[in-house]
């Protein structure tokens, strides 16, 4: 499990950590019964305070993905993968529309900003 924080993102510290979590588990990164890094190994690692980890795997338990056991750590659960690939897909097209929003603000036609996207897509050197 890979995690990068960007200071240039929208989303806070803690809500980076959850959606690179939740990547990582769909991409089957990290499998049902894996042990998660401890919230003070992660915070030092990531150099961020050990109150936004905690945050960010309170915050992940909540939604059902992990669990804790006392004194162990913090487990991967059995994840509903479609569900949280749903989530994922809505949060994209909320964050496309936006960019459409923000591009019909700019005077954009719907050709410049597909002349846009192909050309950033095809430059991806991401999956």
């Amino acid at each position: 499990m890979n995690i990068i924080l960007d200071s240039e993102s929208n989303l806070s510290i803690y809500e980076q950590i959850i959606k690179s979590i939740k990547n990582s588990i769909i991409n089957e990164e990290i499998l049902p019964k894996d042990m998660l890094p401890s919230i003070r190994s992660l915070a030092r690692d990531l150099q961020i305070s050990v109150i936004t980890t905690k945050r960010a795997y309170d915050e992940l338990e909540k939604e059902g993905l992990i669990y804790s056991v006392p004194g162990k750590g913090f487990y991967v659960k059995e994840p509903n993968r479609e569900k949280l690939r749903e989530e994922q897909l809505r949060n994209f097209e909320i964050d496309f529309e936006n960019l459409i929003i923000e591009g019909k603000n700019l005077g954009l036609e719907l050709t410049d900003m597909q002349e846009i996207l192909i050309t950033l897509y095809e430059g991806s050197v991401s999956k």
